[in-house]
């Protein structure tokens, strides 16, 4: 495990800035509101993150006995975390299909982990998962704040519950395994980086769910979560950044998929969100090429790289590709896996030492 002298858990959110932003100036106050309480929301829990990592978080006991250990509280429209405590681990499904929803996706993701790469939850170390859900009111968000999981309802109008696509509850507990190995700097590339390796373990836990191969699978992060009104299909694509959605009020999906459209910019902390899509791009290359099932072969080399050892905190993408490379070859040797990994790199325009 990489530390690179400490973890710095970070506020992560599935729904990127520039979106809410873009969402606050409609004109129609049905739309901005929520956004603009979303990211003033948003804003207020990402300074808490901060004041826990200086002061520290309090200690969580685990289990490494390769079980779950699920915990889903509901915050009654609320802000308070973690909230009214609903379903334990090993509970009868509820009335609440939210509730449901998360309990599944918290199981889905640990079962990934642990039947895909032997990890046990997150910290690979037993950590209990817990969510909450029915989080404030009219919130256009679900993120992971270094701690727990919290979803949003959305408000209807532009976002629907946040517990809707499985990929979105796998993409914020990535971040979780992100923060306990190569704990990637949320700035520039290394940020794009770790947003990508969330939409990576995101779109394979959804996958594994279905028992989808890479040709079946739709490559799409968040499908289901755009409202009827929305013209789009997701929040990002992978296999075609900047094609998830194009509507008047959300604007057109900025997400490039190779590194000639690559957006310098000040803002999502340097872009992460928004060049995330050259990594994501790869990633599918990689995977579409080599066919079958996703985590077997193409993920099983993201996830070597990501636990190995050697990502440094401030790794940008040709240290990541570079990575890639010695990991495909290490694993499986001068085969297919190689030539597709330096492939997909090499039609993304990141070239690899």
């Amino acid at each position: 495990m990489t530390t690179h002298g400490g973890f710095e858990p970070v506020f992560c959110t599935i729904v990127p800035p520039h979106v809410l932003d873009k969402l606050a100036q409609a004109e129609d106050p049905a739309l901005a509101g929520p956004a603009r309480r979303t990211l003033q929301r948003d804003a207020f829990e990402r300074t808490q993150r901060r004041l826990t990592t200086v002061i520290g978080a309090s200690a969580v006991a685990a289990v490494a006995d390769g079980r779950p250990q699920r915990t889903v509280h509901d915050a009654r429209h609320g802000t308070d975390l973690p909230g009214h405590k609903v379903r334990g681990e090993g509970d009868k499904p509820g009335k609440d299909a939210t509730v449901n929803r998360a309990y599944a996706g918290l199981g889905a993701t640990f079962e990934l982990f642990l039947q895909a790469y032997r990890r046990d939850s997150i910290d690979g170390n037993g950590l209990p998962l817990n969510a909450t859900v029915h989080y404030d009111r009219d919130y256009n968000n679900a993120f992971w704040n270094g701690e727990q999981m919290v979803f949003g309802d959305g408000d209807g109008e532009i976002f629907l519950d946040f517990t809707i696509p499985i990929d979105v509850i796998g993409h914020e507990l990535a971040h979780g395994v992100t923060q306990y190995t190569a704990n990637l700097t949320y700035f520039g590339q290394p940020g794009a980086l770790n947003e990508s390796l969330s939409d990576v373990f995101g779109a394979l836990i959804k996958q594994y769910t279905l028992g989808q191969t890479a040709a079946e699978a739709d490559w799409l992060i968040g499908a289901g979560l755009l409202a009827p009104r929305v013209t789009g299909t997701a929040l990002r694509s992978m296999k075609a950044p900047g094609t998830a959605y194009d509507d008047d009020v959300l604007g057109k999906d900025p997400q490039p998929a190779t590194m000639d459209d690559f957006v310098r910019t000040g803002r999502d902390n340097g872009g992460v969100h928004i060049n995330s899509g050259i990594p994501n791009h790869a990633f599918y290359l990689a995977a579409t090429t080599l066919g079958g099932h996703a985590w077997e072969r193409a993920g099983q080399v993201w996830y070597d790289v990501l636990t190995g050892g050697e990502l440094r905190q401030d790794a940008m993408f040709v240290d990541f590709a570079t990575l890639t490379v010695k990991a495909a070859r290490e694993r499986f040797g001068e085969g297919e896996e190689l030539d597709a990994v330096s492939k997909g790199w090499e039609q993304v325009g990141v070239r690899t030492l």
